[in-house]
């Protein structure tokens, strides 16, 4: 398969689908401030083209990445070919946490949510679905949100991103109340909002 284009961070190079979101100041946010150690068992929801999850494979024992596109899932597995790291990571097409295993916990879990206030039909593309987060740009985010505690082990970490576009202080309060502590670790500010990294632990 063709890939139109080439994504550089670090040492890796990335090759992204048509149908899949080009990494951005939003992944590399999160890229630059996600540490992980060789215990660590991490969870890359809404992977793209991989470049998480593979950076996450550098140091960490597994890592389970998850996209509702199978096009990423595609392009995510021959990035992992590429940069030698297919054998660390495992890949599932799937909503959310749909493609979990029963039991099954992570002490890492890394998303670059879809955060952005869109139009209905805006959701239907694949490249959509990555960044459209419905009226009010939380469609994606509260699911996760609600649902997310379930598989993080005791003593694991969530590193979200979102925009300040779909009201930061809401995410910081459902964390809350689903018994997680949570706080802005880093943010960057790009024309008409501010992209911020939360993390939240039990």
């Amino acid at each position: 398969m063709f890939y139109p284009k080439k994504v550089y961070f670090e040492d890796y190079v990335f090759f992204v689908d048509e149908n899949v979101y080009e990494p951005a100041e939003d992944t590399f946010l999160l890229a630059e401030n996600m540490k992980v150690t060789k215990d660590d068992i991490v969870l890359d929801m809404g992977t793209g083209c991989g470049i998480l999850a593979i950076l996450a494979a550098q140091k960490t024992k597994k890592v389970i990445a998850i996209d509702i596109n199978p096009y990423a899932i595609e392009c995510a597995t021959k990035n992992a070919e590429i940069n030698c790291k297919k054998e660390k990571i495992e890949f599932r097409v799937g909503d959310l946490f749909q493609p979990t295993r029963h039991g099954e916990k992570f002490s890492v879990i890394l998303f670059n949510s879809p955060y952005l206030p869109s139009e209905k039909d805006e959701e239907k593309s694949w490249i959509g679905k990555a960044w459209a987060g419905g009226p009010n740009g939380r469609k994606v985010i509260d699911r996760f949100i609600i649902n997310a505690q379930n598989v993080l082990a005791e003593n694991g970490k969530i590193l979200l991103i979102q925009s300040s576009l779909s009201d930061i202080d809401k995410t910081l309060e459902m964390f809350s109340e689903n018994n997680l502590l949570a706080r802005i670790i880093s943010n960057v500010k790009v024309p008409f909002e501010e992209i911020v990294l939360i993390e939240a632990k039990l």
